[in-house]
């Protein structure tokens, strides 16, 4: 096998392949990987905060922010030795075309879950977090502001719980037809219902955080799921937040919530979240899949076209 090729990021909206390194371990032959867009995006913008550079840091990430680094975080790969050779495997990896991770790096994935949609773990991942850190109970009305593919998959997983009442809102009204595959209403900003028990935002937008305050009903839980980088947001926290005695709560990946930490670790949170990817109405969510080696072309479009949901990379 010829040495690993990986994708770096070099400059502002500039991408190269550059040689990687392999790592230690079981080899891992990459069949698809996923880009995640809105983090990757502030990467290749070189957007990350100064405060934040080794808090942002990715699982085998090479290379400091802002360039030259590899970055990535969702990489599908079968096992390329020994009896357990074409097993595939989900693990937290930059793009590139193999590697090496000893045994409790990466997780197996069901025998119902196709490689080229197990992309989406890292997503659903977080968006399973998220539903932790909102106290989403049966019943409750809910409204997920911005529908990528967090948030498409935040409401999905909101409209499994009974006799929940969803709203799956964005600026784009083509989301719609997102919406209602994943059993979600849709809503325009200006049209989003008031008074709902739990709002989530995953805009990555200020207005979308104000507007989620603006909808939330007397003593109700607001998640902020988005990533702003270094951008400020102003929160009209004069207003009706403290008189409707709103809940901010902040959700991030990176930290089980404090009531599941007793119980669950990040392997048993990612092998639920494999085992959750098991619905096919979830390929709705690839937007689109570009070969490897056309990657550091495609890389800054994709990450800039407004309409990109999960975009899959092929590794032949």
């Amino acid at each position: 096998m010829t040495d690993p090729r990986a994708l770096w990021v070099v400059a502002p909206n500039r991408a190269e392949m550059r040689p990687a390194s392999a790592g230690q371990g079981v080899r891992l032959r990459s069949l698809y990987s996923g880009i995640s867009r809105g983090t990757e995006r502030l990467v290749l913008r070189g957007a990350v905060p100064v405060g934040e550079h080794t808090r942002m840091r990715a699982p085998h990430q090479e290379g400091d922010f802002p360039y030259p680094v590899k970055y990535g975080y969702c990489v599908v790969a079968e096992i390329a030795d020994g009896a357990q050779a074409g097993q595939p495997v989900f693990a937290l990896f930059p793009h590139q075309t193999w590697f090496c991770l000893p045994q409790d790096g990466y997780s197996p994935l069901p025998d119902t879950l196709p490689p080229a949609r197990a992309v989406l773990a890292a997503n659903m991942e977080t968006a399973l977090n998220i539903i932790w850190d909102s106290g989403l109970s049966a019943g409750d009305k809910v409204s997920v502001i911005g529908a990528g593919v967090l948030g498409a998959l935040v409401g999905y997983l909101c409209a499994r719980h009974p006799g929940c009442e969803v709203t799956l809102c964005d600026i784009d009204p083509a989301r719609a037809t997102l919406a209602h595959a994943l059993g979600c209403d849709f809503a325009a900003p200006q049209d989003l219902p008031q008074g709902q028990d739990v709002v989530i935002n995953t805009s990555a937008s200020a207005k979308g955080l104000v507007q989620a305050l603006d909808i939330a009903g007397m003593g109700a839980t607001v998640v902020e799921a988005s990533w702003h980088g270094e951008d400020m947001v102003a929160l009209p926290l004069g207003a009706a937040f403290h008189s409707q005695r709103l809940r901010l709560v902040s959700s991030q990946v990176g930290a089980l919530p404090p009531a599941r930490a007793p119980r669950w670790n990040f392997r048993r949170r990612m092998d639920k979240a494999l085992a959750l990817l098991c619905d096919d109405r979830l390929d709705v969510l690839i937007s689109g899949e570009s070969a490897f080696d056309d990657l550091p072309d495609d890389y800054p479009r994709i990450l800039n076209a407004p309409d990109t949901l999960c975009h899959r990379i092929r590794y032949d």
